[in-house]
């Protein structure tokens, strides 16, 4: 599906396929954001070229699971981004590549399927991004992006601080696996938004010539996408820290139950080792043994292992093993 934004320069908005591009051609003063959404590799590949995007520009766009960058060349500047297809509080989420070709006076972004901020855009903020610049449509679809794993992440910290009272009140391994599964979709996130973070790093630091710096409206807006994604880094970084955190606290927990569990096996143990010494000792089948022909000798050894399970009882409790 291909949507087109065509903003001529006598400031008419016109929206409407791929019969636009020609009317762009032919009016210099204008600027156009075409979206391609789920279109085949050949047909992307024959309108780039048409707007003379470098090839390897276009291989890079092409690949699985590229990781997000940007990179310029003579013509256009190519943004590789790590959009979202779905989110929700669980962090359960369905990343998808966004690619931007970004020139002078046009605006190309490429997606295999529904993207939340660019449909947004399309149908609300496109027309006054594009007067303002193409690189404030691609800059905007990014902050907006981000918008919407901040929000999931907000309503994850609310779902982390209920986990974290059951795991207190009542922790099972049920509960330690959902902390863990959490910890491993974190991991994941903050590698995305560390190139995210690198990508407005970059933007910040160097002079990309369709990104301007010196341009105070574009610098405003790329130091805009630039916190929220820092935001989203260390949001992540806590959230990962905090889940961390529990499954230390549920192990340490866990061994202290299993320690205090051992103390009293232990001490059982110690307690009955000399009473089956002493069991064993006359159970064995010797003719000659005094004891065996006195009278009181059976209570007399009763007496004795009493005492002696009294005694090592008494002692355990004063050194508070018990």
């Amino acid at each position: 599906m291909m949507r087109t934004l065509l903003l001529e320069a006598d400031g008419r908005v016109t929206r409407g396929g791929e019969e636009l591009i020609t009317r762009w051609h032919d009016d210099a003063g204008s600027r156009i954001w075409i979206d391609l959404q789920g279109e085949s590799q050949a047909a992307e590949r024959t309108l780039l070229e048409a707007f003379d995007c470098h090839p390897l520009a276009i291989d890079d766009a092409h690949r699985e699971r590229h990781p997000p960058k940007i990179e310029e060349f003579e013509t256009h500047t190519l943004i590789l981004y790590r959009g979202i297809s779905s989110f929700d509080a669980e962090l359960n989420f369905a990343p998808q590549q966004i690619a931007f070709f970004l020139g002078e006076r046009f605006l190309i972004s490429l997606h295999p399927g529904v993207a939340l901020s660019v449909d947004r855009l399309l149908a609300h903020e496109g027309e006054t991004l594009l007067q303002r610049s193409p690189e404030h449509v691609a800059l905007k679809i990014m902050y907006v992006s981000a918008g919407y794993y901040l929000d999931s992440l907000l309503e994850f910290e609310n779902a982390l601080s209920d986990l974290e009272d059951e795991l207190l009140e009542e922790g099972s391994d049920a509960l330690m696996r959902r902390v863990i599964a959490y910890r491993s979709r974190l991991v994941k996130m903050r590698r995305v938004f560390r190139y995210h973070v690198g990508i407005t790093q970059e933007l910040t630091a160097y002079d990309y010539a369709h990104l301007p710096r010196d341009n105070e409206d574009t610098l405003h807006a790329i130091n805009d996408v630039h916190e929220r994604f820092e935001r989203l880094y260390s949001l992540t970084q806590m959230y990962y820290d905090i889940c961390g955190d529990l499954i230390d606290g549920y192990i340490s927990l866990s061994s202290h139950q299993l320690n205090i569990t051992m103390r009293v096996l232990t001490v059982i143990t110690a307690i009955f080792v000399p009473l089956t010494f002493i069991a064993g000792l006359y159970g064995m089948n010797f003719a000659h043994m005094p004891e065996l022909a006195y009278r009181w000798g059976y209570f007399v050894v009763l007496g004795v292992m009493l005492a002696i399970g009294l005694a090592l009882l008494w002692l355990f409790r004063r050194r508070r093993w018990l």
